[in-house]
């Protein structure tokens, strides 16, 4: 798992205190999390995360969101319309977008066999492809799934990562 030297105001700083670009794959869940019921505590504060995250890869362009085609397929698969339409809207401020390949393929197959679901395992190997600095979900199950795999990136809440990053401020 690649390691960032240090975080400071929310900049990724190298080994050579150099600036760089954190590069930030989120799944359908965070795309989907600004548009579900925000009745619950952590229901907003996960939107509030992923709103900031999403602001830092647009607005201020400290950050790069990564995409893939593979978001886009479960996105269509969405019957609520509207719902589907801002996630697609969401997913279009990516920098760049992953095409599905043989490589993520044969990475998602391996995902698989530890049970894990199939657009997670594509993601998770879309993801690790990309050479993202970390993949974020609000899905508790996929993380722990993914701590007990051999993937080669950080798998984190939005809201925990988002926090640790700004708290080293």
């Amino acid at each position: 798992m690649k390691k960032l030297l240090e975080f400071q105001r929310g900049m990724v700083y190298n080994a050579e205190y150099e600036v760089i670009r954190l590069k930030v794959y989120m799944d359908v869940c965070c795309l989907n999390r600004p548009f579900d019921n925000q009745s619950q505590d952590k229901v907003r504060f996960e939107t509030e995360a992923i709103v900031s995250i999403l602001k830092r890869c647009g607005v201020t362009g400290d950050w790069e969101l990564i995409g893939s085609d593979i978001i886009t397929a479960e996105i269509l698969k969405n019957p609520d319309s509207a719902k589907r339409q801002k996630a697609l809207m969401l997913n279009d401020g990516a920098a760049r977008k992953v095409k599905y390949n043989p490589e993520i393929k044969a990475r998602a197959a391996q995902f698989r066999e530890l049970n894990i679901k199939l657009f997670d395992s594509l993601h998770l190997a879309a993801a690790e492809y990309a050479g993202v600095d970390v993949f974020l979900t609000t899905d508790a199950r996929l993380i722990k799934a993914a701590a007990r795999s051999d993937i080669k990136i950080r798998v984190a809440n939005p809201l925990n990562y988002y926090m640790e990053v700004f708290n080293n401020d």
